[in-house]
Protein backbone atom coordinates (compact mmCIF):
# COMPACT_ATOMS: atom_id res chain seq x y z
CA UNK A 1 0.00 0.00 0.00
CA UNK A 2 1.30 3.42 -0.91
CA UNK A 3 1.48 5.72 2.11
CA UNK A 4 0.53 9.32 2.60
CA UNK A 5 3.47 11.67 2.70
CA UNK A 6 4.42 15.27 3.40
CA UNK A 7 4.71 16.78 -0.06
CA UNK A 8 6.84 19.77 -1.00
CA UNK A 9 3.80 21.71 -2.18
CA UNK A 10 2.12 21.21 1.20
CA UNK A 11 5.28 22.25 3.05
CA UNK A 12 5.70 25.40 0.94
CA UNK A 13 2.09 26.39 1.42
CA UNK A 14 2.37 25.93 5.18
CA UNK A 15 5.74 27.67 5.48
CA UNK A 16 5.33 30.56 3.05
CA UNK A 17 1.56 30.95 3.03
CA UNK A 18 1.00 29.99 -0.60
CA UNK A 19 2.47 28.50 -3.73
CA UNK A 20 6.18 29.02 -4.26
CA UNK A 21 7.88 28.32 -7.57
CA UNK A 22 11.44 27.06 -7.93
CA UNK A 23 13.83 28.80 -10.33
CA UNK A 24 16.77 26.63 -11.47
CA UNK A 25 19.94 28.72 -11.68
CA UNK A 26 23.47 28.08 -12.92
CA UNK A 27 26.30 29.57 -10.86
CA UNK A 28 28.98 28.50 -13.32
CA UNK A 29 30.60 25.92 -11.06
CA UNK A 30 32.50 22.86 -12.12
CA UNK A 31 32.85 19.69 -10.04
CA UNK A 32 35.81 17.89 -8.43
CA UNK A 33 34.58 14.79 -10.23
CA UNK A 34 35.11 16.58 -13.55
CA UNK A 35 38.08 18.89 -13.17
CA UNK A 36 40.56 16.19 -12.21
CA UNK A 37 40.64 16.64 -8.44
CA UNK A 38 38.80 13.31 -8.05
CA UNK A 39 38.09 12.29 -11.65
CA UNK A 40 37.56 13.85 -15.07
CA UNK A 41 34.56 11.82 -16.17
CA UNK A 42 31.89 12.91 -13.70
CA UNK A 43 29.33 10.56 -12.20
CA UNK A 44 28.41 7.83 -14.63
CA UNK A 45 24.83 9.10 -15.05
CA UNK A 46 25.59 12.83 -15.13
CA UNK A 47 24.89 14.73 -18.35
CA UNK A 48 27.05 17.45 -19.86
CA UNK A 49 24.84 19.94 -17.99
CA UNK A 50 25.93 18.60 -14.62
CA UNK A 51 22.39 17.57 -13.59
CA UNK A 52 21.31 21.13 -14.31
CA UNK A 53 19.82 20.64 -17.74
CA UNK A 54 16.82 22.80 -16.83
CA UNK A 55 18.91 25.48 -15.14
CA UNK A 56 19.74 28.89 -16.56
CA UNK A 57 22.88 29.56 -18.54
CA UNK A 58 25.49 31.62 -16.75
CA UNK A 59 28.38 33.20 -18.63
CA UNK A 60 30.75 30.81 -16.87
CA UNK A 61 28.52 27.72 -17.05
CA UNK A 62 30.42 24.71 -15.86
CA UNK A 63 33.76 26.26 -16.63
CA UNK A 64 35.12 26.83 -13.14
CA UNK A 65 36.32 30.22 -14.40
CA UNK A 66 35.18 32.80 -11.85
CA UNK A 67 36.42 35.91 -13.62
CA UNK A 68 32.97 36.75 -15.02
CA UNK A 69 30.14 38.84 -13.61
CA UNK A 70 28.94 36.49 -10.88
CA UNK A 71 27.03 34.35 -13.33
CA UNK A 72 24.38 36.94 -14.25
CA UNK A 73 22.20 35.76 -11.36
CA UNK A 74 19.66 38.58 -11.48
CA UNK A 75 19.30 38.14 -15.24
CA UNK A 76 18.83 34.38 -14.78
CA UNK A 77 16.16 34.96 -12.15
CA UNK A 78 14.24 37.31 -14.42
CA UNK A 79 14.56 34.95 -17.40
CA UNK A 80 13.40 31.99 -15.33
CA UNK A 81 10.41 33.95 -14.01
CA UNK A 82 9.44 34.85 -17.58
CA UNK A 83 9.47 31.17 -18.54
CA UNK A 84 6.91 30.23 -15.89
CA UNK A 85 4.56 33.21 -16.23
CA UNK A 86 2.00 31.12 -18.10
CA UNK A 87 1.57 28.74 -15.16
CA UNK A 88 2.44 30.83 -12.13
CA UNK A 89 1.15 34.32 -11.37
CA UNK A 90 2.66 34.70 -7.92
CA UNK A 91 5.83 36.46 -6.84
CA UNK A 92 7.42 34.00 -4.41
CA UNK A 93 10.33 31.94 -5.67
CA UNK A 94 13.11 29.63 -4.53
CA UNK A 95 16.53 30.38 -6.01
CA UNK A 96 17.80 26.88 -6.77
CA UNK A 97 21.47 26.59 -7.67
CA UNK A 98 21.23 23.27 -9.44
CA UNK A 99 23.95 22.69 -12.04
CA UNK A 100 27.21 20.98 -11.09
CA UNK A 101 28.60 21.47 -7.53
CA UNK A 102 27.43 24.78 -6.13
CA UNK A 103 29.89 25.22 -3.28
CA UNK A 104 32.89 24.38 -5.47
CA UNK A 105 34.33 27.84 -5.96
CA UNK A 106 36.16 30.70 -4.26
CA UNK A 107 34.36 31.90 -1.14
CA UNK A 108 34.19 35.51 -2.38
CA UNK A 109 32.52 34.36 -5.58
CA UNK A 110 30.04 32.18 -3.69
CA UNK A 111 29.23 35.08 -1.40
CA UNK A 112 28.51 37.34 -4.39
CA UNK A 113 26.19 35.03 -6.26
CA UNK A 114 24.31 33.70 -3.24
CA UNK A 115 23.90 37.18 -1.74
CA UNK A 116 22.65 38.53 -5.05
CA UNK A 117 20.07 35.75 -5.23
CA UNK A 118 18.88 35.83 -1.62
CA UNK A 119 18.50 39.62 -1.58
CA UNK A 120 16.20 39.58 -4.60
CA UNK A 121 12.80 40.72 -3.25
CA UNK A 122 10.93 37.87 -4.97
CA UNK A 123 13.20 35.16 -3.56
CA UNK A 124 11.90 33.61 -0.33
CA UNK A 125 14.42 30.77 -0.02
CA UNK A 126 17.86 29.79 -1.32
CA UNK A 127 18.55 26.14 -2.21
CA UNK A 128 22.11 25.00 -2.92
CA UNK A 129 22.84 21.63 -4.53
CA UNK A 130 26.32 20.36 -3.74
CA UNK A 131 28.52 17.43 -2.77
CA UNK A 132 29.21 16.39 0.84
CA UNK A 133 32.95 16.68 0.19
CA UNK A 134 32.63 20.35 -0.84
CA UNK A 135 31.56 21.86 2.49
CA UNK A 136 34.47 23.40 4.39
CA UNK A 137 34.32 25.69 7.43
CA UNK A 138 34.30 28.90 5.36
CA UNK A 139 31.39 27.69 3.26
CA UNK A 140 29.43 26.58 6.32
CA UNK A 141 30.02 30.01 7.90
CA UNK A 142 28.71 31.68 4.73
CA UNK A 143 25.62 29.46 4.69
CA UNK A 144 24.93 30.27 8.35
CA UNK A 145 25.21 33.99 7.53
CA UNK A 146 22.84 33.68 4.56
CA UNK A 147 20.38 31.68 6.65
CA UNK A 148 19.91 34.72 8.90
CA UNK A 149 18.60 36.66 5.88
CA UNK A 150 16.21 34.06 4.45
CA UNK A 151 15.92 30.28 4.74
CA UNK A 152 18.73 28.30 3.11
CA UNK A 153 18.53 24.66 2.09
CA UNK A 154 21.52 22.47 1.26
CA UNK A 155 20.89 19.55 -1.09
CA UNK A 156 23.34 16.64 -1.01
CA UNK A 157 23.64 13.98 -3.71
CA UNK A 158 24.01 10.72 -1.78
CA UNK A 159 22.12 8.50 -4.27
CA UNK A 160 22.91 5.24 -2.43
CA UNK A 161 24.52 3.91 0.75
CA UNK A 162 26.07 0.91 -1.00
CA UNK A 163 29.80 1.31 -1.61
CA UNK A 164 29.84 -1.11 -4.54
CA UNK A 165 27.23 0.98 -6.34
CA UNK A 166 28.93 4.22 -5.30
CA UNK A 167 32.16 3.00 -6.89
CA UNK A 168 30.33 1.97 -10.07
CA UNK A 169 28.62 5.34 -10.45
CA UNK A 170 31.90 7.14 -9.61
CA UNK A 171 30.39 9.12 -6.74
CA UNK A 172 33.88 9.86 -5.48
CA UNK A 173 33.46 9.88 -1.71
CA UNK A 174 32.74 7.26 1.01
CA UNK A 175 29.67 7.21 3.22
CA UNK A 176 31.71 8.57 6.13
CA UNK A 177 32.13 11.89 4.26
CA UNK A 178 28.36 12.16 3.86
CA UNK A 179 27.87 11.47 7.57
CA UNK A 180 30.40 14.16 8.49
CA UNK A 181 28.64 16.71 6.27
CA UNK A 182 25.30 15.91 7.90
CA UNK A 183 26.87 16.43 11.33
CA UNK A 184 28.25 19.87 10.47
CA UNK A 185 25.02 20.96 8.78
CA UNK A 186 23.06 19.79 11.82
CA UNK A 187 25.38 21.78 14.08
CA UNK A 188 24.81 24.83 11.88
CA UNK A 189 21.01 24.27 12.00
CA UNK A 190 20.76 24.20 8.19
CA UNK A 191 17.83 22.51 6.46
CA UNK A 192 19.25 19.52 4.59
CA UNK A 193 17.75 17.59 1.68
CA UNK A 194 19.25 14.34 0.41
CA UNK A 195 18.99 12.94 -3.12
CA UNK A 196 18.37 9.21 -3.57
CA UNK A 197 18.22 7.44 -6.94
CA UNK A 198 15.79 4.58 -7.38
CA UNK A 199 16.76 2.00 -9.99
CA UNK A 200 20.56 2.22 -9.93
CA UNK A 201 22.19 -0.60 -11.93
CA UNK A 202 22.56 -3.92 -10.11
CA UNK A 203 20.72 -2.74 -6.99
CA UNK A 204 17.85 -4.90 -5.80
CA UNK A 205 14.70 -3.47 -4.28
CA UNK A 206 16.06 -4.52 -0.89
CA UNK A 207 19.23 -2.50 -1.55
CA UNK A 208 17.06 0.56 -2.25
CA UNK A 209 15.00 -0.03 0.88
CA UNK A 210 18.23 -0.22 2.89
CA UNK A 211 19.18 3.26 1.64
CA UNK A 212 15.74 4.53 2.66
CA UNK A 213 16.04 2.95 6.12
CA UNK A 214 19.45 4.58 6.54
CA UNK A 215 18.08 8.01 5.59
CA UNK A 216 15.18 7.51 7.99
CA UNK A 217 17.70 7.45 10.85
CA UNK A 218 19.51 10.61 9.76
CA UNK A 219 18.78 14.10 11.07
CA UNK A 220 17.68 15.52 7.74
CA UNK A 221 14.58 17.44 6.75
CA UNK A 222 13.82 16.30 3.22
CA UNK A 223 14.44 13.73 0.49
CA UNK A 224 14.42 13.90 -3.30
CA UNK A 225 13.52 10.55 -4.84
CA UNK A 226 14.86 10.36 -8.37
CA UNK A 227 14.18 7.71 -10.99
CA UNK A 228 17.37 6.61 -12.74
CA UNK A 229 17.52 8.12 -16.23
CA UNK A 230 19.86 7.00 -18.98
CA UNK A 231 20.94 10.09 -20.91
CA UNK A 232 22.80 10.40 -24.18
CA UNK A 233 26.51 11.07 -23.98
CA UNK A 234 26.99 9.43 -20.58
CA UNK A 235 29.01 6.35 -19.72
CA UNK A 236 25.81 4.93 -18.26
CA UNK A 237 24.34 5.07 -21.77
CA UNK A 238 27.21 2.92 -23.05
CA UNK A 239 26.60 0.31 -20.37
CA UNK A 240 22.89 0.33 -21.17
CA UNK A 241 23.57 -0.11 -24.89
CA UNK A 242 25.82 -3.06 -24.06
CA UNK A 243 23.03 -4.74 -22.10
CA UNK A 244 24.78 -4.51 -18.74
CA UNK A 245 21.59 -3.47 -16.91
CA UNK A 246 17.91 -2.77 -17.45
CA UNK A 247 15.78 0.13 -16.24
CA UNK A 248 12.61 -0.10 -14.17
CA UNK A 249 9.12 -0.32 -15.62
CA UNK A 250 6.56 2.20 -14.38
CA UNK A 251 4.81 -0.49 -12.32
CA UNK A 252 8.11 -1.55 -10.75
CA UNK A 253 8.99 2.03 -9.98
CA UNK A 254 5.64 2.77 -8.31
CA UNK A 255 5.95 -0.35 -6.13
CA UNK A 256 9.47 0.51 -4.98
CA UNK A 257 8.65 4.21 -4.59
CA UNK A 258 5.67 3.42 -2.37
CA UNK A 259 7.70 1.26 -0.02
CA UNK A 260 10.58 3.75 0.10
CA UNK A 261 8.18 6.50 1.15
CA UNK A 262 6.60 4.16 3.68
CA UNK A 263 10.04 3.66 5.28
CA UNK A 264 10.72 7.38 5.67
CA UNK A 265 9.53 9.41 8.67
CA UNK A 266 6.23 11.20 8.10
CA UNK A 267 7.79 14.58 8.92
CA UNK A 268 10.34 14.30 6.11
CA UNK A 269 9.40 16.58 3.23
CA UNK A 270 9.35 14.62 -0.02
CA UNK A 271 10.68 17.17 -2.51
CA UNK A 272 10.47 14.93 -5.57
CA UNK A 273 9.00 11.54 -6.41
CA UNK A 274 10.39 10.91 -9.88
CA UNK A 275 12.11 13.68 -11.90
CA UNK A 276 12.38 13.83 -15.68
CA UNK A 277 15.33 13.95 -18.04
CA UNK A 278 15.49 16.24 -21.09
CA UNK A 279 13.50 14.53 -23.86
CA UNK A 280 16.20 15.15 -26.45
CA UNK A 281 18.74 13.35 -24.25
CA UNK A 282 16.63 10.59 -22.71
CA UNK A 283 17.38 7.01 -23.79
CA UNK A 284 15.58 5.08 -21.05
CA UNK A 285 13.12 4.56 -19.52
CA UNK A 286 11.10 6.25 -22.25
CA UNK A 287 7.89 6.08 -20.21
CA UNK A 288 9.36 8.74 -17.92
CA UNK A 289 9.32 11.34 -20.72
CA UNK A 290 5.61 11.97 -20.14
CA UNK A 291 5.92 13.47 -16.67
CA UNK A 292 2.28 14.38 -16.28
CA UNK A 293 1.18 10.86 -17.21
CA UNK A 294 3.65 9.38 -14.72
CA UNK A 295 2.53 11.66 -11.90
CA UNK A 296 -1.14 11.08 -12.67
CA UNK A 297 -0.56 7.31 -12.66
CA UNK A 298 1.12 7.52 -9.26
CA UNK A 299 -1.70 9.79 -8.07
CA UNK A 300 -4.32 7.24 -9.16
CA UNK A 301 -2.41 4.51 -7.31
CA UNK A 302 -2.49 6.58 -4.14
CA UNK A 303 -6.18 7.29 -4.51
CA UNK A 304 -6.94 3.62 -5.16
CA UNK A 305 -5.86 3.08 -1.57
CA UNK A 306 -8.15 5.82 -0.32
CA UNK A 307 -5.47 8.45 0.11
CA UNK A 308 -6.56 12.02 -0.55
CA UNK A 309 -3.98 14.74 -0.09
CA UNK A 310 -4.95 17.56 -2.41
CA UNK A 311 -2.29 18.31 -4.99
CA UNK A 312 0.33 15.66 -4.30
CA UNK A 313 2.90 16.67 -6.80
CA UNK A 314 4.98 19.66 -7.78
CA UNK A 315 5.18 19.95 -11.56
CA UNK A 316 8.35 22.02 -11.47
CA UNK A 317 11.60 20.84 -13.01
Amino acid sequence: MLPQFYSLSEYLNTTFGGKVYKLALNGGMSCPNRDGLIDTRGCIFCSAGGSGDFAGSGDVSGSGDFSGDAGNITEQIEAAKALVQSKYRGNSYIAYFQAFTNTYGPIDYLRRIFTEAINNPDIVCLSIATRPDCLDSEIIALIIELNTIKPVWVELGLQTIHEKTATYIRRGYPLSVFEHSIAILNAAKITTIVHMIIGLPHETSEDMYATAKYLAQMNIQGVKLQLLHVLRGTDLADDYANGLFTTLSLDEYITILGHVIELLPKDFVIHRITGDGPKNQLIAPLWSSNKRYVLNTIDREFKSHGIEQGKLFDYQK
